[in-house]
């Protein structure tokens, strides 16, 4: 019994749209049929596989339903984030989609789910994305302020969700935690953030994330021990459709 986490499958069975970068990508040829076929040679019906957000393309629930039912056919148990570009998942439907797929699919968000002696947390999360200003030489030496005021506000949010997370879990025992997140945990300015502190004072022994796309982008936040606490990035194109393995 293993513990797997990937994210970004963008899947779009329902249509023909795909992102910029899945048209022009070569990782993204076929990344259905590679991740499938991974997940057929890795996992079984005893591993717990965490989707950490950006499922599918789809912009409701019955355009998503083609993506959501390929992730449920998947081995084992699957869990799944709140993405961005999740359109399918309103942030008070949480209830609702659990009812829909019980016994099929899990949806995190607002709760908790346990994995052997662990608690599996999350939330959707936020990070400040930009505009830059550079100069000549691709330096920042600028941004958009009132664009950083709001996305403060929506990190304030999640950052509230996440701590609810934690304390269900808390209050029902549980001392040791993974924490997971759509959004990486810090932008290209921040050192720590309000999730890297969050994660340091619930003792998370990791910190799983996705959203960042294309090489030049893997390395925007955090990777490798920080702190005492392993953060992966586990977009599915930086992984090459791999899951990721976090626990035995």
């Amino acid at each position: 019994m293993s513990l797997y986490a990937i994210g970004d499958l963008h899947l779009h069975f329902q249509s023909e749209l795909k992102a910029p970068g899945q048209i022009h990508g070569r990782v993204w040829k076929d990344h259905e049929r590679k991740f499938q076929r991974y997940c057929a040679e890795m996992l079984t019906d005893a591993d717990t596989l965490v989707l950490v957000g950006d499922h599918s393309w789809g912009k409701n629930l019955q355009q998503s339903l083609p993506d959501l039912q390929y992730i449920s056919a998947l081995p084992g148990r699957k869990i799944l984030l709140r993405g961005n570009h999740d359109m399918f998942w309103e942030a008070n439907k949480t209830p609702r989609l659990n009812e829909l797929f019980a016994g099929k699919l899990q949806f995190l968000q607002n709760n908790y789910y346990s994995y052997q002696d662990a608690a599996l947390v999350g939330t959707k999360g936020y990070t400040f994305e930009g505009p830059f200003y550079l100069d000549r030489r691709g330096r920042i030496i600028g941004w958009d302020e009132q664009t950083q005021k709001h996305a403060q506000k929506l990190v304030d949010r999640e950052i509230r969700r996440l701590e609810t997370s934690f304390e269900m879990a808390r209050r029902d025992g549980f001392r040791r935690f993974i924490m997971f997140l759509h959004y990486p945990p810090t932008d290209i300015l921040q050192e720590d953030s309000p999730f890297t502190r969050m994660a340091e004072q619930y003792g998370a022994e990791q910190v799983v994330y996705g959203h960042c796309h294309g090489e030049s982008r893997f390395n925007d936040s955090i990777r490798g021990m920080h702190h005492g606490i392993r953060y992966s990035l586990v977009s599915g194109d930086c992984l090459r459709w791999v899951p990721e393995k976090l626990l035995d």
